[in-house]
């Protein structure tokens, strides 16, 4: 058995010991009469009061908990059902601490607070006990002594209030059949018809009070609401509520893969794949939608592929799970999956709900490294930058050419050393610039540019950074971008790399500066692999233009480019306004104020508890209520969330005498 249940139980059997003493009080005048009819009433009533007493413990026993024991920290539901890991990790918490909080004397406490004891039906048991006893000691049967014509029959009096019966009729897709029962609180789904029925219409002088101000009077005919929001109702002074249980939106939940982006091995052979729907009452439709992306750089292909998620038993969930084979995903090394779930419930306007897109990632193999080439390569340099591989296999070859010395080839002379390393040099240094433009940079390797000449004599004519100089900035420029933080660290490692090969080249070392060439060439890999971004791609769809409109002048119902600049924006009506300010009093309020404060109240209180607390305020203020007056200003006062703050000079002139009569300086 689970704490829930055990807790449940201790709670059932207290109220159940503590209802047994009516039960046998109220048997004991039939007992006393012997009558069996009395007694088997007695006892029809006491088994339907015990099956209420468990509906209203098993309904209400973890409020009663939270209620009663702060220990608990209004968590005493998560001692029935803990589904996530923090949950349980309360659960556990919970149970260590109510072994030694939840003793027998306190269960009893909670019982007698909340399980009210039923002393009215005792009470009626006893009158109708005592009029069994009073007719049976009347003789023969009931009738006069010395009559003998049979008793007449005297009409029973009429009924002092009719019954009121509430019909609850849940909308069919829920699959909640319909209720009847007799005034009480309730819950119902949304978009439930709330009917109130007499049993025996008189006239249409009953009245029921909806907390949202609308008048019902349930006659001949029954009165009918749709139940939207969760309200209070009132009849012959009796409040009960009636809480809505809206309609959520599937909720979607993928445990496998575990990651947004999820890296497989390279000799990974499967992919697990493991969804969960949920619904409040059925899932209508879940689909898995799969995107394979192939390629690299501006050759990226992409396929796209759809499939049901098939259902189960319960059609409130559905489970699905497999590993599958990249064969049979269509992955290959280098290949990425895209896949996200799309679910729709059966309400009557259907809720579609997308989960987060995950991604499958299948490494490419390693690339081999470039054979070393004698031959020399055409040293034709294109219109655009040369790339990190251009500069390694000239630096490769320049290496090459220098130790080459024979009697066919003769041997490389410093300055030609000079100038080939020079201008490979110039290259790395221009594909370095090019990359540092991504992190904000502007500046060359020396600080400025490389061919600022100083014209003029004394370098008096240089042109200044005056804003660097003499400024203050306020952002760095490397933030200046739209990269992440792991982005910018894998182009600050190329950068570095640049930087190292740039100089062991301009110092005439070619040997040197292959290793930080190698290292920026790898950085510029791990970027192209990182390229690769997919998003939905969402059409927009114009409105359609009136062609008999279409270049007619005509501006009726057109917004004006103009806007009003000095006034400042009220978030407070007046009506509000002077319904606050006759609160403040015991003056009377403001014609149609009930009718503002409901308003205000739907329009700005969204928490269900809330808002029947500040709509009982209203009911008790219009019922004549003075003291109630500050509660139901403190619910409109706090429902302003963003009122304006409104900073204005009140001239005032004052005069000698004035100051005087105050006691001022003369």
């Amino acid at each position: 058995m689970s704490a829930g249940a055990d807790l449940f139980a201790r709670l059932w059997r207290a109220a159940l010991l503590r209802r047994a003493g009516l039960w046998l009080s109220g048997a004991v005048p039939w007992l006393l009469l012997r009558s069996g009819p009395g007694l088997l009433a007695w006892s029809a009533f006491c088994a339907w009061d015990g099956l209420r007493l468990k509906q209203r413990v098993d309904r209400h026993w973890a409020a009663w908990l939270d209620a009663a024991l702060p220990e608990l920290e209004d968590s005493a539901a998560l001692l029935l059902r803990a589904e996530s890991p923090v949950a349980q990790l309360q659960r556990r918490r919970l149970l260590a601490r109510i072994e030694a909080s939840l003793t027998g004397a306190r269960v009893r406490v909670i019982v007698r607070e909340r399980a009210r004891p039923g002393l009215p039906w005792l009470a009626g048991n006893l009158a109708l006990a005592a009029l069994a006893w009073g007719s049976a000691l009347l003789p023969h049967g009931g009738r006069p002594a010395g009559s003998g014509l049979p008793a007449m029959t005297k009409p029973a009096p009429a009924a002092v209030a009719a019954e009121l019966t509430v019909k609850l009729t849940p909308p069919r897709y829920t699959g909640v059949e319909a209720s009847s029962s007799a005034p009480r609180d309730l819950q119902a789904p949304e978009q439930t018809v709330v009917e109130w029925c007499q049993k025996q219409p008189a006239a249409d002088t009953e009245t029921i009070e909806l907390s949202d101000g609308q008048l019902l009077h349930p006659g001949r005919e029954c009165a009918r609401w749709t139940a939207t929001e969760s309200i209070f109702w009132r009849w012959r002074g009796a409040r009960y509520t009636l809480k809505v249980l809206p309609d959520g939106a599937p909720e979607i939940v993928v445990t496998q893969p575990n990651e947004i982006i999820k890296e497989l091995a390279r000799d990974a052979t499967q992919a697990a794949m493991a969804i969960s729907v949920r619904d409040d009452y059925q899932v209508k439709q879940a689909t898995l939608h799969l995107t394979l992306a192939r390629g690299s750089g501006e050759n990226i292909r992409f396929s796209d592929r759809e499939m049901p998620i098939p259902a189960g038993r319960d059609p409130r969930r559905r489970d699905w799970a497999k590993n599958w084979t990249l064969a049979d995903l269509g992955m290959e090394p280098g290949d990425e999956l895209y896949f996200f779930v799309r679910a729709t419930d059966n309400a009557a306007r259907p809720h579609t709900v997308q989960s987060p897109t995950y991604t499958l990632r299948l490494p490419a193999p390693p690339a081999e490294e470039d054979e070393q080439v004698s031959a020399l390569p055409v040293m034709v340099k294109p219109e655009s930058l040369r790339s990190q591989r251009q500069i390694i296999i000239d630096t490769e070859q320049l290496i090459v050419d220098m130790r080459v010395g024979d009697m066919r080839v003769k041997k490389m002379d410093a300055a030609s050393v000079r100038e080939r390393s020079e201008a490979i040099a110039a290259d790395q240094a221009a594909l370095r610039r090019r990359y540092g433009q991504f992190l904000g940079e502007e500046s060359t390797l020396f600080g400025k540019d490389e061919h600022d000449d100083d014209h003029g004599g004394g370098g008096n004519n240089k042109p200044q950074d005056v804003l660097h100089e003499f400024g203050h900035a306020h952002d760095q420029a490397e933030n200046a971008t739209l990269f992440d933080d792991a982005t910018k660290k894998v182009l600050r490692r190329a950068l570095s790399a640049m930087w190292d090969a740039e100089n062991a080249l301009r110092a005439l070392t070619p040997k040197t500066a292959l290793p930080p060439e190698h290292k920026a060439l790898d950085a510029i890999k791990e970027l192209q692999q990182s390229e690769r971004i997919y998003l939905h791609k969402t059409a927009f769809a114009p409105p359609p233009i009136k062609e008999d409109k279409r270049m007619t002048g005509d501006m009726a119902g057109a917004a004006s480019k103009r806007r009003e600049q000095s006034a400042a924006p009220d978030g407070v009506p007046a009506g509000l306004r002077d319904l606050v300010r006759a609160l403040a009093g015991d003056g009377p309020l403001p014609s149609l104020w009930t009718r503002t404060a409901h308003d205000w109240v739907r329009a700005r209180i969204g928490a269900d508890e809330q808002r029947l607390a500040a709509q009982r305020a209203i009911q008790d203020v219009t019922d004549g209520c003075l003291a109630c007056r500050p509660v139901l200003r403190a619910w409109l006062r706090g429902a302003v969330h963003d009122a304006p703050v409104l900073l204005q000079a009140t001239p005032k002139v004052e005069t000698r005498f004035e100051r005087a009569v105050r006691g001022g300086v003369q």
